[in-house]
């Protein structure tokens, strides 16, 4: 096999490479040589078939494999003996002449990684905010608990109910008059104005009271689940048992069963273990910030467009989902097409600063140990059905791209780590209100064309993929839930469940 150099432009190579017909057909030998020993045909006794034999019935398929695995061989090789290192996945085309018996002649072009320049880790200075979780923190998040927690309490028999009411019914659906499977209950508590019913039915039942009886109109969806009612016009006789009006929840024992806990003193321990939580993860999200900042700042070199094409789809993608929950898509899509490009500038410096990274990493023993990747793997398959987990298991073991996506983020906080243990830190002691808007500033390193504040997270802060976020408000956690990085490999993985 020969390779010829065709493109060598600033991260981009292209080669072109000549697999003989000798090499193929070496190939198709060794591999019948493997095979027939193993074939049974009739009139010949268990691994005496004659080599040509076994090589005229299976020449197509022989001739496939051998031809693929000779591009796959050839292009390694070059790649090798070039010394070197593909950021992309090469992109390999046989020539359309091609034909069994000739020559095959390959193109193939990849992008490569950059040579990063040393990078600079011996200078960095960073401020950590820390907020203390004394106990107005813990206060204000119980508050904030007690007020997520909708708790009703009956009304007077003659009280008539009203949106943001709780409404306990009795009913029968019917449609032409005849009743339908599915369509009967008895004490179904339902919280008007909640949209947890099909259109109009909340509306018709405002203004009743206890033992108050309805007919109910209403028309099914058009793509309701059930194709025997999607569509049609329905009845529901309804009998209101009970009206019950929003009360204010209240911090007690009571409150603190519904977690699971035995008393409102345990819920406050641990609303101050996860409010310790949640302040470290602010102070860690802002030092961050400033660390990425000044490596950013401190490095500058190309990096592979392809690279910076899937970093920037990414974000696109995660724009164009919170367009659509904006109170006017049109005019925030027009916005965020103006700024197309400095997204575009932030995929780049995305994608430079993870090249960093994993540069320091690698050049500092910083690694994620089997057991850590075991523990990640199990994690990452909680989130598929029982009888998919192994499936999903097996996925990874043979996509390595996949397992390579899950470590990411394990990898770079560990890198992230070791450069804080590396630089100098000055201490700050700060309210929660003030660490919030140092992690909401404008970061000191900005896209080269400065762009609008924007609420996307994208824009704010740019990071790799993996970044940090501030945490969400602390509340108890009944179940930990692992997440997975979408796998962005070619053989398709289980489906969540």
């Amino acid at each position: 096999m020969q390779a010829q150099e065709t493109q060598n432009e600033g991260l981009k190579r292209a080669y072109r490479l000549t697999v003989t017909v000798a090499d193929i057909e070496a190939r198709i030998d060794a591999e019948v040589k493997k095979l027939a020993p193993q074939i049974k045909m009739p009139g010949f006794r268990p691994g005496k078939v004659p080599a040509n034999l076994v090589k005229k019935m299976h020449r197509e398929q022989l001739m496939q494999d051998a031809l693929n695995s000779s591009i796959q061989d050839g292009v390694q090789k070059t790649i090798t003996d070039n010394k070197l290192r593909p950021a992309t996945q090469p992109h390999v085309h046989l020539d359309h002449d091609y034909a069994p018996g000739k020559d095959a002649v390959v193109d193939f072009h990849f992008e490569v990684l950059p040579a990063i320049p040393t990078v600079a880790i011996d200078d960095l200075n960073l401020e950590r905010l820390q907020v203390e979780a004394e106990g107005s923190e813990v206060d204000s998040a119980l508050e904030r608990l007690a007020g997520g927690q909708k708790r009703f309490e009956a009304a007077a028999k003659s009280y008539k109910a009203a949106t943001g009411d709780q409404i306990v019914i009795d009913f029968e659906g019917k449609v032409d008059g005849v009743p339908f499977d599915g369509g009967k209950g008895e004490g179904m508590a339902v919280e008007l104005g909640s949209g947890q019913l099909i259109p109009g039915f909340e509306d018709q039942m405002v203004g009743l009271k206890a033992n108050d009886e309805k007919l109910i109109n209403v028309t099914f969806p058009a793509d309701y689940g059930s194709k025997d009612l999607a569509g049609k016009a329905a009845t529901f006789d309804i009998v209101v048992g009970e009206v019950r009006k929003p009360a204010e929840a209240k911090l007690d024992d009571d409150m603190a069963k519904t977690f699971g806990l035995e008393s409102l003193d345990k819920l406050k321990e641990l609303m101050k273990i996860q409010v310790e939580q949640e302040l470290n993860g602010l102070t860690r999200t802002y030092m961050k910030r400033q660390l990425l900042d000044q490596l950013a700042a401190a490095h500058d070199f190309e990096v592979p467009p392809a690279m910076v094409e899937a970093e920037f789809e990414q974000i696109w993608a995660q724009l164009e989902q919170e367009v659509e929950r904006e109170e006017d898509p049109a005019a925030a899509r027009a916005e965020m097409e103006a700024e197309r490009e400095d997204y575009r500038d932030i995929a780049v410096r995305r994608v430079r600063l993870g090249l960093l990274l994993s540069e320091i990493g690698q050049g500092n023993g910083v690694e994620v140990s089997g057991q850590e990747m075991n523990m990640l793997v199990q994690q990452a398959a909680q989130q598929y059905r029982p009888e998919d987990r192994q499936r999903f298991v097996q996925y990874l073991q043979e996509n390595p791209m996949a397992a390579a996506q899950l470590r990411a983020p394990l990898f770079e906080d560990k890198v992230v780590d070791f450069l804080f243990e590396k630089a100098k830190i000055s201490d700050k002691t700060v309210t929660r209100a003030e660490l919030e808007a140092a992690i909401e500033a404008e970061p000191e390193a900005k896209p080269a064309k400065k762009a609008p504040a924007k609420k996307a997270a994208a824009k704010k802060e740019a990071a790799p993929a993996a970044e940090e976020k501030p945490a969400k408000k602390a509340a108890p956690k009944k179940e930990a839930a692992a997440k997975e990085e979408k796998p962005a490999a070619k053989k398709a993985a289980p489906k969540k469940k």
